[in-house]
């Protein structure tokens, strides 16, 4: 008897483990992935201190479809950081879940797009432009912008995880 408590016991305890860690990486108000990535609906969007209008706007981003980093949730209220490693809380109505990213690059220069994962060169952008995601590789990202549509290396882009995957 005292071994099937003992065992009883040991399952609990594991499953009470799992359970937590699990609620860690889940928004506790939308039951989505955290952190997750999300990009601007409006080209106003005030960044606040704190998850209320009541607390001060420290940013103020001017540009839709720009790239967030969802990281908490609270209400209606997300937390998010941004490529400059800026942080603060955004209304949840000024968010979308359609994808894009930033172009960066490590030595400042730029950033070569391909006809096909990793074959022909089909031209060059530079740092620092928004462009949406259409669907991600193992290691790219098919991408478009007003200009062009191709393929570029995760490590030059902002707004998708290194392991992600998607249609």
């Amino acid at each position: 008897m005292k071994f099937l408590s003992m065992k009883f016991f040991y399952i609990s305890f594991v499953c009470l483990i799992f359970n937590t860690s699990y609620a860690n990486n889940v928004g506790s108000v939308t039951g989505f992935d955290l952190p997750r990535f999300v990009s601007l609906k409006s080209n106003e969007s005030n960044i606040r201190i704190g998850p209320s209008k009541n607390y001060p706007i420290t940013i103020r981003y001017t540009y839709s479809n720009f790239p967030l980093k969802i990281i908490e949730e609270h209400r209606e209220w997300r937390k998010i950081v941004d490529f400059q490693d800026n942080t603060g809380w955004i209304h949840e109505s000024l968010i979308k879940g359609q994808r894009s990213a930033i172009t960066i690059s490590k030595s400042s220069k730029n950033i070569f797009i391909y006809n096909s994962i990793a074959s022909k060169k089909i031209g060059e952008i530079s740092p620092g432009l928004v462009v949406n995601l259409k669907k991600c590789k193992i290691k790219w990202c098919l991408v478009k912008s007003n200009n062009f549509r191709g393929w570029i290396n995760k490590n030059n882009l902002w707004g998708v995880k290194k392991d992600e995957v998607f249609n």
